[in-house]
This record gives structure tokens, C-alpha cells and sequence, in this order.
């Protein structure tokens, strides 16, 4: 296949008052050669060169209520449409791939509703991107961890723990042989915390007991910055003090921070999606995760946060086994899919389901904020507990059968059973 017949695919669900067949080829118009109307010295050649093309059109239900405010009366016509670009007219830059293909779309007259649902590559941006540095494997050599689920929890802004109280936090759950523990997304650099001053007194700890232990808890440190000087400084200094990840806040630092970072990064990526959601929220605008997470597994993150069963937010649980298998799905190589992490109001109550709807795998992140650090019996206990809610999970042990004899996961049933406190 030659270059000038290689394509980029998008699909694209259309809402209208109108026709669908018209709004499909607008898209492939607008977003390529931009007009309907020849211009002067157009020619057939350099149309077909660049020019996108419908190349299919299902339809779907009609709906009464349009996704767009409007004047017009319903029913509001839907339907899929599979429009193809030439790869020449776009390449393998990630911007022009955005604005391209998503970005534009959404200003199109004639709409009440337009989401991007799938998009499918060509394989020259497998080898124009570096993909994931460390990835599954990667996370599991360097936590230890393997034949189960990565355990991990959260230290939490909202506690005002400064460094000292930090590390007396950490080091509770380091003792009870937890596998990860990352600041949360909030937790940068506050001037009750600073990055450096938690680097001092959490490092050390972790440093201590690997030497006595052998095993090297992973501390994912929060060093996203808008400046991309500034996150490296924070990232040489995590490297240099003995860690091996970070927590980047993606949305907040974009594509091109994201692309500086990884090419000079020798940490784990661990990628924190807030504000992913207003790109996705409703069901009839923004796009599917399976076509935003294209571009992140691209440049590079390791480690992708995508809620889980049961959460404390919005999301329902379709959505988070939805967003697992894209990111468990292979874009050219089994290299280039990142550590799936399921989080969000987690504790080992969601283990067996979770096990169960992500086709019985433990290659995850488990990750427990307030189910693992408010169990009643201190932060270890809360570890212990999860730990034995996978286990559970795995041998198809009913979870209050193996409470029985687990004192830890009994007191966590107790305290987390009814969903209010993880």
C-alpha cells in the first residue's frame, strides 16, 4: 500500500433535523478540501489527493430530543458515518490529526448532535511515536509485583498532610507490603507541601526498605507544571532522589508537554485524566474514550487511570469496562498498551466484579484512596484488606466467605459495605 492510498478513519455519530448522507459528506468537505464549490485551478488530481471521503453510512434510531438546543421540530435523524482522510493530507502529527479530524467538527452548521466514536490509524504513527516507555511489563518488573492486581492508594489533599505527616502515612502502608502509592492529582507542589520537602521525606524511607526487603515501593510524585522546564526540574528531581514515577495531569499540560516530557523521561507515566469528562459527558457530543486515548498512548504514559466499578462519580460501570478493553487493545503492538487503573471510591468490595467484567485478568492497578487509608484498623490493615478481596476475586470465593477468616477484610465490609466512606 502506498502512501497516497493510505487512510485515516473516523467515525463520527450524526444527530440532524436534516439529512445524514448531506452532514457526512459536509464533514469530509469542511475538513479537507473545505468547500463544495470548485476553486479556480482546483484540480481532480489534487482532490483526490487530499479530499476525504464517506466511506460508510449506518443508520441509527431517530430520537425526540436533539443534543443541540434548536428551533426544529423532531424527529432528530441519526446515524454513523465512516469518513476516510488521506494520511498525505495529514501525516503523523498529533495536532494536525486533532484539529483535523475532531477539532473542526463541532462548528459545522446543521447539527443537533456530533460525538467521534472510533478512529483508526494507519501503522506510521506506531513507528512516529514512541509509545509507552515501561507499560505493563515495565510497571510489573519495577513494582515486583506478579500474578495479581498492583495495589495502590492515594495520599489525599484534602487531609493538609504536610511532608512529616506524609511520610509517617507512607511509611504505615509501605509496611504493610503495599505495591504503589501516588499524590494525588491535586497534590503538586502547595506551599504546605512542597515537591522537594516530600521528596526528602518520603524517599528515603522508600530507599530503606528495599535495601532490607528487596522490594522498591512505587511512588507516583505529582510534577505536571505548565511550564515544561519546570516539570523536568520536578522530574530530575524524583530521579535523582531514587524514584521511578510520576503522576501527570495530561489534560492540564496537553500534547506538547506531554511529547517534551517523555522524550527525556526516566520515570513511569502515570497518567491522572481530569477534564477528560466534559469532553465525553453526554452521550450525543465530545467523543469516546477508545479515540482520546489514541493520542496518549502515542506520546508515551505508562500507567492510564480509568475510574472502575461502582465510582463516586458520574461514570457508570459500561463506561469503565469500555474504556479497560480500549486500553488493553493493542493500537500496532502489545508494547504500546499502558497499565490499565481502576480507581474512584475503590475498595476490595468492587474486586470481584471488576475481575469478572475486565475478562478475568489481574494486569491492573487496583487503586484505593479512603478504602484502603480509612480502614478502621490504620492504612495497612486497608492494604491487607484489598489484597484479600483479589484473592477472593480470583479463587470465586464469595468475599463475605472469606471474611471469615480475614479479620482485615471483615473490618473493611463493615465500614465500606454500604458505599458512603471509600
Amino acid at each position: 500500500m502506498t502512501k497516497a492510498q493510505n487512510f485515516i478513519t473516523l467515525t463520527y455519530l450524526i444527530e440532524t433535523a436534516g439529512s445524514p448522507e448531506r452532514l457526512a459528506a459536509k464533514i469530509a468537505s469542511d475538513q479537507s478540501t473545505g468547500t463544495f464549490v470548485p476553486l479556480p485551478g482546483e484540480t481532480e488530481e489534487l482532490k483526490n489527493r487530499v479530499a476525504a471521503r464517506v466511506v460508510g453510512l449506518r443508520a441509527l434510531p431517530p430520537v425526540a430530543k436533539p443534543s443541540f438546543p434548536t428551533h426544529e421540530a423532531g424527529p432528530f435523524n441519526r446515524a454513523e458515518a465512516d469518513i476516510a482522510f488521506p494520511f498525505d493530507a495529514i501525516g503523523t502529527d498529533l495536532s494536525a490529526l486533532m484539529t483535523i479530524v475532531i477539532g473542526g467538527v463541532y462548528s459545522i452548521k446543521g447539527f443537533t448532535g456530533i460525538r467521534v466514536v472510533d478512529m483508526k490509524l494507519p501503522p506510521e504513527f506506531g513507528t512516529a511515536w514512541p509509545g509507552p516507555q515501561f507499560g505493563v511489563a515495565g510497571s510489573r518488573r519495577l513494582t515486583g509485583v506478579q500474578g495479581r492486581p498492583v495495589i495502590g492508594t492515594i495520599i489525599k489533599p484534602a487531609l493538609g498532610l504536610r511532608p512529616h505527616e506524609t511520610a509517617a502515612l507512607v511509611s504505615d502502608v509501605i509496611d504493610a507490603d503495599v505495591d504503589f502509592v501516588k499524590d494525588d492529582e491535586k497534590l503538586m507542589s502547595p506551599s504546605y507541601s512542597p515537591l522537594e520537602e516530600r521528596v526528602k521525606a518520603i524517599m528515603p524511607m522508600i530507599l530503606e526498605r528495599e535495601q532490607k526487603t528487596g522490594k522498591k515501593v512505587m511512588y507516583a510524585w505529582g510534577i505536571s507544571a505548565t511550564d515544561p522546564d519546570e516539570m523536568m526540574r520536578h522530574h530530575d528531581l524524583v530521579l535523582n532522589a531514587g524514584g521511578n514515577c510520576a503522576v501527570i495531569n495530561i489534560n492540564s499540560i496537553g500534547f506538547g508537554a506531554m511529547a517534551f516530557l517523555r522524550k527525556r523521561s526516566g520515570l513511569v507515566l502515570h497518567a491522572h485524566r481530569n477534564g477528560w469528562d466534559i469532553l465525553t459527558r453526554h452521550p450525543g457530543l465530545g467523543m469516546d474514550f477508545r479515540v482520546w486515548q489514541q493520542f496518549w498512548r502515542l506520546l508515551g504514559v505508562d500507567q492510564f487511570q480509568i475510574n472502575g466499578i461502582r465510582v463516586k462519580y458520574w461514570e457508570p460501570d459500561e463506561s469503565f469496562v469500555a474504556s479497560f478493553k480500549a486500553i488493553s487493545t493493542p493500537l500496532f503492538s502489545p508494547q504500546d498498551c499502558p497499565l490499565p487503573v481502576a480507581g474512584s471510591g475503590q475498595w476490595g468490595g468492587q474486586a470481584a466484579e471488576t475481575y469478572a467484567r475486565t475478562g478475568k485478568t489481574v494486569d491492573l492497578m487496583y487503586l484505593c484512596g479512603g478504602g484502603i487509608v480509612s480502614h478502621p484498623g490504620g492504612a495497612g490493615a486497608g492494604v491487607k484488606a484489598v489484597r484479600q478481596a483479589w484473592e477472593a476475586a480470583v479463587q470465586g470465593i464469595p468475599i463475605e466467605a472469606y471474611a471469615r477468616e480475614h479479620p482485615e477484610l471483615a473490618q473493611s465490609i463493615a465500614k465500606f459495605a454500604d458505599g458512603k466512606d471509600a
